[in-house]
């Protein structure tokens, strides 16, 4: 079973509101083993719903309708659906009453614009909100000789979730087949995307019932891996297998199968290690920090540092000999060593991370381009350091320095 989710509203179109109920209503049938295979956004224009809800019946077997359902001359949902289905729209007395008793409750006089809210597709299931004055509905119906699902929800998040949560998902467990979808995410460190695929695409295509995605971000890849079954145990066994395929192949650049962050498993490694941690940044100006942070609990393993970015600040706060520096220069490998073995002492901490580099635009020469960045961990009794040329803009030879570094933290912690 594959479904399809639509969208709409004439504001999902401009640059100023995003649709994010899709992702939980992607998530929900998920879990009912159903493959989301089309989203549409489509606007408040009778014609093109029509249109859009005509071709969404036409490829899934079950349409979701968000938004559209309110009392205004461009919440034309339910018309376009009825018009889409050939269907007629009977207006619902009990919806009608219940509106009428929720507007007088509030002691308002209600618009008799509201009442088109209770107009229920001929064979539609109405679905209560008790949140919100919209309510949905639920239909199976034949298209183009097929049998379909149609569900109507309104648009706001506080009334959709509950919605379908509470009236749709038991109603779609008794009609649809039993099916499960397993799903893994490996995370690879410090790889470029097509060197990922170059590896993985001889292993991941001989499983062609698996669907595989590679997803670059900055400094890492993901692999999206996703089976169905009939039961869950046999989607996690192909999943699983699959996995253990693709971690043989990628060794130790593979950080994380459960969807972790980077800075998730350093955390779990620092506290595994009984270790904590301390950091001296120049070019990534805290972007290490902010990271490790960001993880709740993260005061357990992570001290403090600096923000170096002039060179009086790495001696001042990291002890890094201005004649070092001198001879050097700031960007350099005995810079960065400085940098993490100072810091270190500095914090008391079992690791210490430095990192220094030129994140441009400006600033390179010949000898050190922009780009360059040298990255040093040190623990006390030896310091690691790596030298990396990252291309792209300024933002992106950060965010690519700021994974090198917490991924150097990984591997002298395993």
């Amino acid at each position: 079973m594959n479904a399809e989710i639509v969208a709409i509203g004439s504001e999902l179109l401009t640059a100023f509101k995003q649709d994010t109920n899709s992702l939980f209503l992607t998530a929900k049938l998920n879990e009912l083993g159903v493959n989301v295979d089309f989203k549409t956004v489509v606007g408040d224009r009778r014609t093109d719903l029509v249109s859009a809800i005509r071709i969404a019946l036409s490829r899934a077997d079950i349409v979701v309708l968000m938004g559209g359902l309110g009392p205004t001359e461009d919440d034309l949902t339910r018309e376009a659906t009825a018009d889409a289905l050939g269907l007629e729209l009977k207006r619902d007395p009990e919806i009608s009453a219940w509106l009428y008793a929720r507007f007088a409750s509030r002691r308002i006089k209600m618009a008799e614009n509201n009442l088109k809210q209770a107009d229920v597709i001929a064979g539609a299931e109405v679905l209560k909100n008790p949140r919100g004055s919209a309510p949905g509905q639920f239909l199976q119906t034949e298209f183009q000789g097929k049998l379909k699902i149609v569900i109507l929800l309104p648009g706001p998040p506080r009334e959709i979730h509950p919605m379908f949560e509470e009236q749709c998902m038991e109603r779609l467990r008794k009609i649809l087949p039993e099916r499960h979808i397993a799903t893994r995410v490996l995370k690879i460190a410090l790889i470029p995307e097509s060197e990922a695929d170059r590896r993985a695409a001889p292993i991941y295509t001989k499983w062609p019932d698996i669907e595989t995605t590679i997803l670059a971000h900055r400094g890492e890849i993901h692999l999206h891996l996703r089976a169905q079954a009939h039961t869950l145990a046999k989607a996690q066994e192909k999943v699983d297998a699959l996995t253990s395929q693709l971690e043989d192949e990628f060794d130790d650049t593979v950080f994380s199968t459960r969807g972790e962050t980077l800075e998730q498993i350093v955390g779990y490694y620092l506290q595994m290690r009984n270790a904590n941690l301390s950091v001296a940044e120049s070019c990534t100006g805290g972007m290490i920090s902010q990271r490790i942070t960001s993880v709740p609990g993260s005061s357990r393993y992570f001290v403090g540092g600096a923000v170096v970015y002039d060179n009086s600040l790495k001696s001042g706060l990291a002890d890094v000999s201005p004649i070092l520096i001198q001879q050097h220069g700031a960007v350099s490998r005995e810079v960065a060593t400085a940098l993490a073995e100072g810091i270190r002492k500095r914090c008391n901490t079992s690791l210490g991370i430095g990192v220094t580099g030129i994140a441009g635009p400006g600033g390179g020469t010949e000898e050190k381009p922009v780009g360059l960045v040298f990255h040093a961990v040190a623990d006390g009794n030896s310091t690691d350091v790596i030298e990396r040329r990252f291309p792209g803009d300024r933002d992106l030879i950060r965010q690519w320095a700021t994974a090198q570094a917490l991924d150097m933290v990984r591997r002298k912690l395993r």
